[in-house]
């Protein structure tokens, strides 16, 4: 059975539905049959993207699991209780790679309960083997709980710690403060400097640097917002622009972490403890809208409150383009890919197909319409693979912007050897996937048998 090819929205029905959509939603355009704003960027050729995290779980806060994804969006686990510190807890782990080549966390050191005026501190040589440095007394007068270290690097190279403190005047009203290294090794520290502008009652203060403004995300321990601010100086004075649900992200929202992605966005994740969620959302303005937040797949109500490091690493996938391929499936091997009446399917060919059968299950690999780093696929009768309803099927090139991305694809790493994913280009965390043995373009469920499904093996052309 086939999914038949949605009618075009008239005007007047797309405009009345975007007019009832939040304006955070409308910057990515997740309507069937409309264009998709963002753009997917391929990795540089022999190498790929990836993300880590190391989250402590929410069932338990005395370890913490290793993460890794090449999309920002499906998070395969590398090791779970990668670490344990020799005492306390390790909540809100922070990491980044320090010049010296290693990983470093620092996190929480006891539970929320308690007093707790350490901040920890591990390392690691490859993200997965940690090693315990040392906790790390927050020299704070009457200090009652220091939470949610978080890395930064500025532009000059220098190393700083962004921690949310309390004093037993009152346990409750944490103002963030600066603690920066003064040594290479990050074992001596300033005396904390609180950052000027956005004042007690805040937490869980991330900030990033875009030319010579610093961006914070605190969260407002009153209204339970993650709000924005700006400074021309790492401490201050910072000036907060949006409050209250600014960015339809909703309330009871902490742990705020963000990071560039490949095609230039800017994602924010964060842990919707209200709910049992996480959470992630992407600007594509700078911070001035977001798309509607989605349930991170896979790890959403497993893993609480962490930070992302982004490296690009040698590797990634290799297919040769201007040659000719046929793609099967990695977990159904004697299925391929195959146009049949115009859509993408995946029957059982094999030897004793016919010509003609064979001739529709090989494909043409071209350097992406929309994106020479990438790639698209062209039939023996010169059609293109694109979506359309989140349909694969093939059409003619009409030569517009929207069919070149629509016909384009990143390529990522499959889950068997030798197997490729195919991520769209203009609807980034969207894979080729087989379901009924249809290819369609769906988002991840974090499960490893949606790996699976959007896995394809390049194989010699059957025609």
């Amino acid at each position: 059975m086939t999914t038949p090819r949605p009618a075009s929205p008239s005007r007047r029905t797309l405009l009345r539905t975007l007019a009832a959509l939040p304006a955070s939603a409308l910057v990515l355009g997740e309507l069937p049959g409309m264009l998709g704003t963002a753009a997917a960027a391929a990795p540089p050729s022999g190498s790929a993207t990836r993300y880590t995290i190391v989250p402590f779980l929410n069932s338990n806060d005395g370890t913490v699991n290793v993460y890794q994804s090449d999309d920002a969006t499906d998070f395969r686990l590398v090791r779970s209780s990668a670490y344990t510190p020799p005492s306390n807890r390790i909540r809100d782990a922070a990491i980044f790679r320090h010049t010296d080549g290693y990983y470093y966390i620092t996190y929480t050191t006891n539970t929320w309960q308690d007093t707790s005026t350490t901040i920890g501190f591990a390392r690691s040589s490859d993200r997965v083997n940690w090693t315990f440095l040392y906790d790390y007394p927050v020299p704070i007068a009457r200090l009652s709980r220091a939470w949610a270290p978080e890395w930064f690097v500025d532009s000059d190279g220098s190393v700083s710690v962004i921690v949310s403190c309390s004093t037993t005047d009152n346990e409750w009203i944490f103002t963030p403060y600066r603690l920066r290294a003064t040594n290479s090794a990050l074992t001596a520290w300033t005396s904390p400097v609180p950052l000027s502008g956005i004042g007690a009652n805040h937490i869980d203060t991330f900030i990033v640097k875009i030319g010579s403004t610093y961006h914070a995300f605190p969260k407002n321990e009153t209204t339970k917002y993650i709000e924005y601010a700006t400074a021309s100086s790492l401490t201050g004075p910072y000036t907060i622009h949006r409050t209250g649900d600014w960015a339809g992200w909703g309330s009871y929202r902490e742990g705020p972490a963000l990071v560039q992605l490949d095609n230039g966005a800017w994602r924010i994740f964060f842990d919707g403890y209200g709910d049992g969620t996480y959470y992630y959302s992407d600007s594509y303005d700078t911070f001035a809208t977001w798309t509607a937040p989605r349930a991170l797949p896979g790890i959403s109500g497993t893993a609480r409150h962490f930070t992302v490091i982004k490296e690009t690493v040698s590797g990634g996938v290799t297919l040769a383009r201007n040659v000719t391929r046929s793609f099967r499936s990695a977990n159904y091997n004697t299925r391929y890919w195959q146009q049949q009446s115009a859509l993408l399917n995946l029957p059982v060919v094999t030897a004793s197909s016919t010509t003609a059968e064979k001739r529709a299950a090989t494909f043409t690999v071209v350097p992406g319409l929309a994106d020479a780093g990438a790639y698209s696929f062209r039939d023996s009768a010169g059609n293109y693979l694109r979506h359309y309803g989140f349909r694969g099927r093939f059409d003619p090139n009409d030569g517009t912007t929207t069919f070149a991305r629509d016909a384009t694809f990143i390529a990522r790493t499959g889950t068997a050897s030798g197997s490729i994913r195919f991520e769209s280009y203009n609807y980034p965390g969207r894979y080729l996937r087989h379901y009924d043995y249809q290819l369609r373009l769906d988002l991840p469920d974090g499960t490893e048998l949606f790996r699976q499904d959007s896995s394809f093996v390049p194989v010699t052309a059957w025609a």
